[in-house]
């Protein structure tokens, strides 16, 4: 990327200052149980999900707005699935996700007027025009602009898709040392979208701000974009989260991002520099004990010999005692329990490191970087 182009990470902070001017609309609590589904931690940190919501947010917004370019230039009044497959063509992959998330929305329109009509199930069987309506708009639009016929041979492709498997296993993987309740937790996560909560997004969007707003099956498909783009970017973070663990025998930890490094310190030193804060203040803590004053061997004897007999001769002492130590093990024992549940989960380095490499065209990330490029601007859902 030259120098003088605009760093992704400052359209994103641009982007967070703009919609900080009043009070926006905030995706972050159902972010993190989507981020916990796609295999972070089961609490993600509201810092990360914070940073990903910039990012999808930042990213959207853009890509209505060169949609609203495209349909401006052939004359429509509204932007429509046309505008973003246009957008999409030099991804072949993406688009054939796409297709069939779109088939599955047609799919799911079929069953739902069939609960309610059930007679229309009997009468529109074979009509494939209310049953595909999605899927032949996007045929009839890749078949316009089809040249080669590789457009169209994606409405035939069967073959597995390598990045939803990969996420299925991971699934699988996460949910083998689940408890009921845990698991549930998990299906419900899996569960959540954006198509679920669609005035809440379009608000989000501020479609009502635009002069070329979406219609609805431009809407499903943001909808569907911004899941993809989160499911992206834990898939990116955990790749680099991967990376930056050291390994015993590795010949390569030395290679870790002196960014990350400097921020996994201080993050570390600061979560440290808390707990011997929240030590101090504790008036049980050793720490704020004061010295014991030098005496004689004999006197100490002495003392310790009444201490003890004064151990034996009253229970109570001697139980406040361990009551404190033990109140002591287990406060210990739950920070070093969060200390863990935080270093398990994905960090904002983790999410920045993979946009920076994302962004590079060469690299271990370059497989995955998006063919697509504006402004300076690589696209990940598209």
């Amino acid at each position: 990327m030259s120098s003088n182009a605009a760093s992704p990470m400052s359209s994103f902070a641009s982007s967070s200052a703009g919609r900080g001017c009043g009070k926006p609309t905030s995706f972050v609590p159902e972010l993190q149980s989507m981020m916990f589904a796609l295999g972070d931690a089961r609490r993600p940190l509201h810092e990360t999900a914070a940073l990903v919501e910039d990012i999808v947010h930042t990213q959207l917004i853009n890509l209505l707005q060169q949609a609203a370019e495209v349909s401006q230039l052939r004359g429509a009044r509204v932007i429509t699935a046309e505008d973003i497959l246009f957008l999409m063509r030099k991804d072949k992959k993406k688009i054939r996700r796409l297709l069939k998330y779109m088939f599955f929305r047609d799919c799911k329109s079929k069953i739902l007027k069939s609960i309610d009509d059930e007679e229309a199930l009997e009468t529109d069987k074979f009509s494939s025009s209310n049953v595909n309506k999605r899927q032949k708009l996007a045929h009839d639009f890749l078949s316009s602009i089809d040249q080669t016929g590789d457009f169209l041979a994606l409405f035939d492709d069967d073959d597995v898709d390598e990045v939803k498997q990969e996420r299925l296993e991971r699934a699988e993987r996460q949910t083998r040392m689940m408890d009921c309740a845990q698991y549930t937790e998990f299906c419900e996560s899996r569960q959540l979208s954006f198509s679920k909560k669609a005035s809440k997004f379009r608000e989000w969007l501020d479609c009502s701000s635009l002069e070329v707003k979406p219609n609805a099956v431009a809407m499903e498909i943001l909808s569907y974009l911004a899941y993809e783009t989160v499911a992206q970017l834990v898939d990116l973070a955990l790749l680099v989260k991967q990376d930056m663990t050291a390994k015993a025998g590795d010949p390569f930890s030395h290679a870790i991002s002196a960014a990350y490094m400097q921020y996994h310190n201080a993050t570390a030193e600061a979560h440290l520099h808390g707990l011997s804060v929240a030590v101090k203040s504790n008036p049980d803590s050793p720490e704020n004990t004061p010295p014991s004053t030098p005496s004689t061997p004999a006197s100490g004897q002495q003392s310790q010999g009444k201490s003890h007999s004064s151990t034996l001769g009253n229970g109570g002492l001697g139980h406040n005692s361990s009551s404190k130590a033990k109140q002591r093990k287990r406060k210990k024992s739950a920070a070093a329990c969060g200390l863990e549940a935080q270093n398990d989960a994905i960090q904002p380095a983790h999410i920045r490191e993979a946009i920076r490499r994302y962004s590079h065209k060469v690299g271990p990330l370059s497989p995955f970087t998006s063919a697509y490029h504006r402004n300076e601007m690589t696209f990940l859902a598209c």
